[in-house]
């Protein structure tokens, strides 16, 4: 068949799917008839425009956010769901396949996509959500307790799932990317601007983690543990203190381990809990000074302290350290959520010990303490 002509324009135009083709810089450069039609604009209002400026709220922030990332990386991505507004103001249901055109040296040209209508399937799953709650008040009245407690559970599991679904797979793109840059480097100052990607990753991961174990805790999940006393702690500790390293660079890090037998502990949890308060110690201490790490058994107790130079902790600053969102002074490039600390004495209480802080203008001192028996 000719791809040109009246017979394979009517095609195109009149096809039983909206088709829409975007310019390089996100601008429609074509819609057909068909979507149109079902949107109630006319060509000349959305000719030129940015294909977002026509999606619902939700719908223009999960596109920038999963669909052009990947787009980009991997050429398209197939049958996701996305909400238009019709010249009405009223959503729109589509499913939608895209792809990309590029030249032969790989300059992006256009991007196609392929929209379906969906309406008839959301209200299906609307009525099977409507009957499902309706089940489940039914199940209320005589099961109350139990309900609640499994809402409570659905609604935690629910939560850590949205967390980690809609804010790994960004920040896993971004890392997928500059690992790609990283092979392509030609010069130092890519280096560099690829290694701070890479550090920057490292801290958003860091965040998500803190996130998912305060939201585990607050909803009824606490923190779990996997105790193991068959592999050594060390090697964990040094890894995560050459991470450290390795994203703060020019901080000198000094440790000294003395364990001198097995620690029955979630090895990933006391990892954690380091990787906190040396995240910490990098922030608040001073830039000039050595932080200190130390890890030994004696008495019968497994001891981890992290100590910093720099200013005293005030009191009043002291007896807020380990709140959730609690954040000190510290550079608006360094500040976190304020959870590091929070979800580091979580831990530690998790493993049957605790964690203490002492603060002079000499030194300020992080101390975790739990019995070995």
């Amino acid at each position: 068949m000719s791809t040109s002509g009246p017979d394979f324009e009517d095609m195109v135009n009149n096809a039983p799917c909206g088709y829409v083709t975007l310019h390089a810089n996100g601008r429609i450069a074509h819609v057909n008839l068909t979507l149109l039609a079902w949107s109630g604009h006319a060509a000349d209002q959305i000719a030129g425009k940015r294909f977002t400026d026509f999606l619902t709220m939700p719908g223009r922030i999960y596109y920038e956010t999963h669909i052009a990332p990947l787009l980009r990386m991997q050429g398209f991505f197939n049958e996701f769901a996305i909400d238009m507004v019709t010249a009405a103001g009223e959503p729109l249901h589509m499913i939608a396949n895209a792809n990309e055109r590029r030249d032969a040296d790989g300059k992006l040209l256009l991007i196609r996509l392929a929209l379906i209508k969906a309406t008839d399937r959301r209200r299906y799953e609307q009525e099977l959500l409507a009957g499902r709650e309706l089940a489940i008040a039914a199940e209320r009245a005589t099961q109350e307790v139990l309900l609640l407690e499994h809402e409570t559970s659905e609604l935690r599991e629910q939560f850590i799932a949205v967390l980690g679904h809609d804010l790994r797979n960004p920040l896993a793109s971004i890392s997928a990317g500059a690992r790609l840059l990283g092979r392509t480097v030609q010069n130092e100052k890519e280096q560099q601007i690829v290694a701070m990607m890479q550090t920057t990753v490292m801290r958003m991961a860091s965040m998500i983690d803190n996130v998912l174990d305060f939201a585990r805790g607050r909803l009824g999940g606490g923190i779990t543990l996997e105790y193991d006393a068959k592999g050594p702690l060390e090697p964990v500790l040094a890894q995560v203190i050459d991470e450290l390293r390795l994203a703060s660079p020019g901080r000198v890090i000094e440790f000294e381990f003395a364990v001198d037998g097995p620690v029955n502990c979630d090895r990933i949890r006391i990892g954690q809990l380091l990787s906190n308060l040396l995240g910490n110690a990098v922030t608040h201490g001073a830039a000039d000074k050595p932080i200190t790490v130390r890890a030994e058994t004696q008495n019968g107790s497994f001891e981890l302290w992290v100590a910093n130079a720099g200013e005293a902790i005030p009191q009043a600053v002291m007896d807020k350290l380990f709140e959730p969102f609690f954040r000190g002074k510290a550079r608006a490039s360094k500040q976190g959520l304020g959870l590091g600390l929070y979800i580091a004495s979580q831990i530690a209480k998790a493993h049957g010990g605790a964690l203490t802080v002492a603060s002079t203008p000499a030194e300020t001192r992080f101390s975790f303490s739990m019995p070995l028996a």
